[in-house]
């Protein structure tokens, strides 16, 4: 399936308009509470998203628990793309115990989107689920879910990816480190064989003195041998009668 544009398909701006509005009907706790959280939802649609959030807070410091009230300033945070504080801002909503389904299901929508844009997209996908358990034919948080769902897994495979690099760049660093020990060693061992003189090697004067050695005693034998070849024999010339 071909993911459309982020936020035109999320429709992050049509449900957070929508949801401003919505508290409208709201019955009203305080006049001015409610005075100033009008005033917040002008500036709001007007684009001017930091002077609704100080508007929003101005109205609840009169009604802390005022739903509508927190609900807009969480949406106020959100586009001036403050995400983390809006998270903690609708987390905060939802410990309320006076939510209704459909109003639950806008707080797990826009803090699944919240959780969304800050790639956090476990707990994005946690969210939007609830947002579907409290208003199951929701398709925008159906869609999101989907989306959720497709950039985890991409996130997964460039995290497995990633690691599989370090961990054969580590082994190749491994490897190089034990090849250039390797080498030193075969250097130190062929340099102390050089160094060290052979037990079985024989001087050029040694080998003179062998060699005259030899000679002599061949000479002295073959002078004996002459000496005994040399034998005076007695000639007999006649025999005594």
């Amino acid at each position: 399936m071909k993911i459309k544009n982020l936020n035109s398909k999320i429709s992050i701006q049509k449900l957070l308009l929508l949801s401003v509005s919505v508290f409208f009907c709201i019955p009203v706790f305080a006049q001015s509470t409610e005075k100033l959280i009008r005033k917040g939802n002008s500036q709001y649609n007007d684009g001017n998203y930091k002077d609704a959030e100080v508007t929003y807070k101005k109205a609840l410091t009169k009604d802390s628990t005022n739903i509508k009230g927190n609900f807009n300033l969480g949406d106020a945070i959100y586009k001036q793309s403050n995400y983390d504080n809006a998270i903690k801002t609708y987390n905060s909503l939802l410990a309320n115990s006076n939510l209704d389904n459909s109003t639950k299901a806008k707080i797990y929508h826009n803090l699944g989107n919240a959780y969304l844009k800050t790639k956090k997209y476990p707990e994005s996908i946690n969210a939007y689920k609830n947002a579907l358990r409290n208003n199951p034919s929701d398709q925008d948080t159906k869609y999101n879910l989907s989306y959720a769902m497709k950039m985890l897994q991409k996130q997964q495979q460039q995290q497995q990816q990633k690691q599989n690099k370090d961990q054969k760049k580590d082994q190749n660093k491994q490897d190089s480190t034990k090849n250039n020990k390797n080498d030193k060693q075969n250097k130190q061992d062929s340099t102390k064989q050089k160094q060290q003189p052979k037990k079985d090697q024989m001087s050029k004067a040694d080998a003179e003195r062998m060699l005259d050695a030899l000679n002599n005693k061949d000479k002295n034998i073959q002078d004996k041998l002459k000496e005994q070849k040399v034998v005076k024999v007695k000639v007999t010339t006649g025999k005594d009668w």
